[in-house]
């Protein structure tokens, strides 16, 4: 919700104005978050409601916002693909959680990283409740996909010869933790298809695969060693339905969304739906971007190598303000049909 403490119905009602407005659109689907710190924005034997609901972790909101949204969400013909975190703990350590958060019955599993507490993904119990959860969803929720985004470890901060300061404190090298995410994404893809197959499994990792690949790609944080994130492995194995790596940047430059969109588009034969950073039009980080940097972008996802079938828009917000005339564009010129 646009803050915490709203009433069930003032919630609902801005759940309506979202999905009429992707409607109105002729938008396909929308990626929920339904966990985003070992918490539920959903009704959940596992893991206390999410405190972003509420203002209180553990406090319900009188109604089950998942469930809300697929009912919707399908009276507009729009697909749900529920967005998960599966080791963050608490964003900030100065968060209150409930008696039945992980950080509080599973201690232990924790680790301290910069102002996050973070689940060791090295602990087999830290990757099996990731897949019960996701499982759980899957089986008693309508979804169509099940999604997860960049955050396998935690990013750090960067020196300027590339190091990590710190490094997660988990005593692990960077292979045995590609290892641990890799067989998590593995595990993650087998348990969705084996509860319903037709329901598809999705994920938006780190844009650049590793820095200076393709060639003249510069990046300060380097997924592959960092966050333990082997995307291309994920891919080229078949291990999700779709990848929507974060081609947040612009066209021009050493971030050029259209030639890491011709990369990764030449490592594997499942569809890449680039992530399009909409909500970076006239902001802070990249000042002065046009809303036809967007629509351009847009276009290129339809023709730049294989598997041109769709995009990713992070996020919802800058469609909701039409920031930079950026809706109002796409739905004349560009998303002329459902």
């Amino acid at each position: 919700p646009s803050k915490k403490g709203l009433s069930a119905g003032a919630q609902q009602a801005e759940m309506r104005r979202l999905l009429d407005k992707m409607a109105s659109m002729r938008m396909n689907a929308i990626i929920f978050q339904v966990r985003p710190q070992a918490d539920a924005v959903y009704q959940s034997r596992i893991e206390p409601w999410s405190p972003w609901l509420t203002g209180t972790m553990g406090r319900s909101p009188g109604y089950d916002p998942l469930q809300y949204c697929i009912q919707q969400a399908h009276a507009r013909g729009i697909e749900v693909h529920a967005w998960f975190n599966p080791f963050r703990a608490v964003p900030h350590r100065d968060h209150e959680v409930s008696s039945t958060h992980i950080s509080r019955t599973h201690p232990s599993l924790i680790k301290n990283f910069k102002v996050h507490k973070w689940l060791d993904p090295s602990d087999r119990y830290t990757r099996q409740r990731a897949l019960s959860v996701i499982s759980d969803v899957v089986q008693r929720y309508d979804v169509d996909g099940v999604h997860i985004d960049d955050y396998f470890y935690p990013y750090p901060s960067v020196d300027k010869n590339g190091r990590a300061t710190p490094t997660f404190p988990d005593g692990k090298s960077s292979k045995q933790r590609r290892s641990y995410v890799d067989s998590f994404v593995k595990d993650m893809y087998s348990t969705v298809n084996s509860k319903k197959s037709w329901v598809r499994v999705g994920i938006s990792p780190f844009g650049i695969w590793k820095p200076g690949v393709p060639r003249g790609t510069t990046a300060s944080i380097n997924a592959y060693e960092h966050l333990a994130a082997d995307s291309r492995k994920w891919l080229a194995s078949g291990w999700c339905d779709y990848l929507s790596p974060q081609l947040y940047w612009r066209n021009s430059g050493p971030q050029s969304f259209s030639l890491l969109l011709q990369w990764w588009r030449a490592q594997g034969s499942r569809p890449v739906w680039p992530g399009i950073a909409t909500s970076r039009i006239n902001s802070s980080e990249d000042p002065g971007r046009p809303a036809s940097e967007i629509t351009n972008q847009v276009q290129l996802s339809r023709t730049v190598g294989r598997n041109y079938a769709g995009h990713v828009h992070w996020s919802a917000k800058a469609l909701m303000q039409n920031r930079g005339g950026i809706s109002s564009a796409l739905t004349k010129s560009y998303y002329t049909q459902p």
